[in-house]
Order: C-alpha cells, then sequence, then structure tokens
C-alpha cells in the first residue's frame, strides 16, 4: 500500500525542546507502525483500512501513552506498540461512530462509511479492534486483560450514551459517568500502558490511569462548550451538532438546572432544547445565541476547568520532571481550547 499523508507534528505544551524532541521521535514511530499495522494485501481492504490513519489527526492517545512512559524509563518499542494499540482502538470506535451517526466527514475527508459503505465501515472497524488485540497480545497477559476490560466500557458508555437516561439518576452524574466510559477509560489506558511499559511502580501506574481518565472527561466536556462557543467548524464539528441532534451536554444539562421558566429569555431557551431542530437551522441558530449568553456556560465551563485541575492535581505525588511539568499543563489545555 502507498501512504502519502505525512506523520503528525508534535504540540506538546509545558514541554523542554529535549522532551519535545524524544516525543515527536517516539510518535514518528508509532505512526510508521500504524502505517504497517494496516497494510493488507488485498488493495481494498488496505485502502479501508488506512483510511483514518491517512487523514492524520492528534495522536492525542498515543502521546499521551509517549508523555506517560517518561515519567518512569522513557520510550521503547513496547511502549511504542502500546501507543499504536491504543490509537488502532481509537480509530475503531471511529469507523463504528460514524456509521452510528451516520456521519459523512471524519477528520477533513469523507468518512468510512460515505466513502465506502456501512457494511465496510463496520467490518473495517472490527478488523483494526482485531490488529490493535494483536499488537497489544505481544505486550502480555496483563495487557490483553486491560484492553479487554477497556473495550467492555468504551462499548458499555456507547451504549448508554444512545438510550434514554433512566428515572430519577440525576442528569449531570450520569452524563459525566457515561464520558468516563466512552472517552475517559480508553486515554485512561493511554497513561496506564505508557508508566507500566517503562518500567514505572503501582503507584505511579494508577497515578497515570486515574490522570487520563480525568484528562479524557475534560476533553470532552471541553468539545461540549467548543459545540456551542466556536463560530466555525475549527475543530472538525460543525458548531450545533450536538443541539441539531437533541444531545444533551453539560451546557444544556446546566441550563435545564438553572434556567427560570417565569423570565421569558429562558423559556424560549427551554423550549428550543425540547423542540425538533434537526431540520430547523434558524431554531439552532437561536438556540447557539441564547445559550452563549446564558449562565450555565459559564457554569459547565467552571465543572470543566474543575475536572482538568483535578487531573493536574493527581500528578503532585511525583518527582518533578519536564515530563510532570509537561503532563500537568496537558491537563489545562485540553480545556484551554474552549476559551
Amino acid at each position: 500500500m502507498t501512504t502519502h499523508a505525512t506523520p503528525p507534528v508534535l504540540t506538546v505544551p509545558g514541554a523542554s525542546p529535549h522532551l519535545r524532541a524524544r516525543l515527536q521521535d517516539g510518535l514518528d514511530r508509532v505512526d510508521a507502525l500504524l502505517r504497517q499495522v494496516v497494510d493488507h494485501d488485498d488493495p481494498f481492504i488496505a485502502g479501508a483500512s488506512a483510511h483514518l490513519v491517512e487523514a492524520g489527526g492528534k495522536r492525542f492517545r498515543p502521546l499521551l501513552t509517549l508523555l506517560a512512559s517518561e515519567v518512569a524509563g522513557g520510550i521503547d518499542d513496547r511502549v511504542v506498540a502500546a501507543a499504536a494499540g491504543v490509537e488502532l482502538t481509537h480509530l475503531a470506535s471511529l469507523y463504528h461512530d460514524d456509521v452510528m451517526d451516520e456521519a459523512t466527514v471524519r477528520r477533513g475527508v469523507v468518512s468510512v462509511n460515505a466513502a465506502y459503505d456501512n457494511t465496510t465501515a463496520i467490518l473495517v472497524g472490527d478488523l483494526l479492534f482485531g490488529k490493535a488485540s494483536e499488537l497489544v497480545a505481544g505486550l502480555g497477559a496483563e495487557a490483553v486483560l486491560i484492553q479487554a476490560q477497556t473495550f467492555v466500557r468504551l462499548c458499555s458508555g456507547q451504549i448508554r450514551d444512545a438510550r434514554p437516561r433512566p428515572e430519577g439518576v440525576d442528569p449531570v452524574a450520569y452524563y459525566l459517568d457515561v464520558l468516563a466510559d466512552k472517552t475517559g477509560v480508553l486515554i485512561a489506558t493511554a497513561g496506564r500502558y505508557g508508566a507500566m511499559f517503562s518500567g514505572a511502580d503501582a503507584d505511579t501506574v494508577e497515578i497515570m490511569r486515574a490522570y487520563g481518565e480525568k484528562v479524557g472527561i475534560a476533553f470532552q466536556l471541553a468539545d461540549d462548550l467548543i459545540d456551542v462557543a466556536s463560530e466555525a467548524d475549527d475543530m472538525g464539528k460543525v458548531p450545533g451538532t450536538d443541539l441539531r441532534e437533541g444531545v444533551d451536554t453539560l451546557p444544556t444539562l446546566r441550563v435545564r438546572s438553572l434556567a427560570d421558566p417565569a423570565d421569558p429569555t429562558d423559556a424560549r431557551l427551554l423550549e428550543l432544547l425540547d423542540a425538533d431542530l434537526s431540520d430547523d437551522d434558524a431554531g439552532v441558530a437561536e438556540a447557539m445565541t441564547l445559550l452563549r449568553g446564558h449562565r450555565a456556560m459559564d457554569a459547565a465551563r467552571a465543572e470543566t476547568e474543575a475536572v482538568a485541575e483535578d487531573a493536574r492535581a493527581l500528578l503532585d505525588p511525583l518527582p518533578d520532571s519536564d515530563a510532570k511539568a509537561a503532563l500537568a499543563a496537558l491537563a489545562l489545555s485540553v480545556v484551554h481550547r474552549a476559551g
């Protein structure tokens, strides 16, 4: 299979030049391994498997694996393999997500389900899950168990996200719990693997697992804010998508808890949130305007920043190092994307 895309350019807030160089080298090795692993004798399977690898992306999860390894022994072949396994698992989940969401674009290119068809997207997603498991199998039985447990939580999070919230359950607590599964767990595994395979002690491995899960939740909460606050498709997602799809995220959940139905503006926003906006561009635009000026956005932003700060605080027991400083900066940078 011939490849054309260049490896992603590394951006790590808080990293020293030496650390950044080591991480860039590691990320280039991960990228090369990804291309090798998704190749196939059948050109059709090879093309479909490499579709999102070629599209690029930030490689946030493998970057965290590499950075977590720098807390202990640093990057080696096992860390690179673990990072590639995490990214393959993520890519496989995107293939399935795009089928469920009927997406047409992913990472700035035509999504696999649109470029090929739903059946191909599902089967190639399954193939990539298999490839990820194959990579992880070379790292030992504990890594395989962690991969399986991660996959179970990923799937359960997606299932719960697609179903109505049970009666009597706190909406925000339930939403955060879903995010911990569908987004947080794989980022937690990325941090856990990096510490594990660089020889860190058990306490450090647990710190990196817990840190990764918190960062994953903060990352998704920041996306919720961006979906409302951004004026253009700067983040690979059309603003207002969640509103159009009738999906409650932290900003809208906070509107529901903070709005005063007696206030005409609040009442109108609540009316729009309960309406079918799937084909109503004007309704989405009005809801966006009202939501951007609502105190619920400040509340959601403060909660998002608090989750990121919780992640940063988990690093306190670690000895000071370039890697610790970069991990602390990374936790805060994921929410600053939201402005």
